[in-house]
C-alpha cells in the first residue's frame, strides 16, 4: 500500500513515511526533495548576497533566485510524479492476462508504465543540473560569509542527481525497447558527467573562497 505524502508535510511525518515500510514515499521522491534542497541553499546565499557591495552583480543573483524558486516548484511536482509513477506501474501490474488481448494490453500498459517511472526522475537529473549552473555560476561573486552553505547546495544537487540516476537505472535495466533504452542510457551519462563537473567546478571555488 503506497502512501501520499506533498511538501503539506512536515518533515518529521515526510521521514516517517519514508522509513516505512509503504513504497512511496521512495528514491525518486527523496531525490526531488534533495534537489529542493540544494536550491534552498543557492537560495539563500543569493538573498545573503545584496547592496552595494553587490551590485554589480546583482542582475545574475537574482535570475539566480528566481530559478532556485522556481526549481524548488518543479521539485514539488515531480515528488507527486514519481509516487503517481510508480502507482501506474503496480496498477499495470495488477491487470488481467488471461488472454492474448489481455496480454497485449497489460504489456502495453507496463511500457507506458515503465517509461513514466524513466521519465520523472530523469528529469530531476536535468533539475540538479540547472541548478549547479546557478550555483557555480554565482560561486565566484557572492556573500564570502555564506559560501560554505553554496556549495553544500552544490552537494546535495548531486546527491540528488546520483540517487535519481538509480532510479532511472533500476527502471531502464528491465525496459524492453532496446533503442529507447539506448538513448536513455547515452542522455544519463551525458548527464551525470555534466552534473559532476559542475559540481566539482562549484566546490573548487568554494574550497578557494573559504580559505583565502
Amino acid at each position: 500500500m503506497s502512501s501520499s505524502v506533498s511538501w503539506d508535510h512536515s518533515l518529521r511525518e515526510f521521514l516517517q513515511q519514508a522509513g516505512s515500510s509503504s513504497p512511496t514515499p521512495g528514491g525518486g521522491s527523496v531525490a526531488a526533495v534533495a534537489a529542493a534542497l540544494g536550491a534552498s541553499m543557492t537560495s539563500m546565499v543569493g538573498n545573503l548576497s545584496q547592496g552595494e557591495k553587490f551590485a554589480l552583480i546583482q542582475p545574475q543573483i537574482d535570475e539566480a533566485v528566481f530559478k532556485m524558486n522556481s526549481l524548488i516548484a518543479r521539485c514539488e511536482e515531480l515528488l507527486q510524479a514519481d509516487i503517481a509513477s510508480f502507482n501506474r506501474y503496480m496498477d499495470a501490474l495488477k491487470l488481467p492476462k488471461g488472454t492474448d488481448e489481455e496480454k497485449f494490453a497489460r504489456r502495453g500498459a507496463l511500457h507506458e508504465a515503465t517509461i513514466q517511472a524513466i521519465e520523472v526522475p530523469l528529469r530531476i537529473v536535468e533539475l540538479c543540473r540547472d541548478g549547479l549552473v546557478c550555483t557555480h555560476g554565482i560561486a565566484a561573486s557572492c556573500n564570502k560569509n555564506v559560501i560554505s552553505d553554496l556549495g553544500i547546495g552544490a552537494i546535495l544537487f548531486e546527491a540528488a542527481a546520483q540517487s535519481a540516476l538509480l532510479t532511472v537505472e533500476i527502471n531502464l535495466a528491465s525496459f524492453k525497447d532496446a533503442e529507447l533504452k539506448l538513448h536513455y542510457e547515452h542522455k544519463l551519462r551525458e548527464l551525470i558527467d555534466e552534473v559532476g563537473e559542475l559540481k566539482g567546478k562549484a566546490l573548487q571555488i568554494t574550497r578557494e573562497r573559504i580559505w583565502s
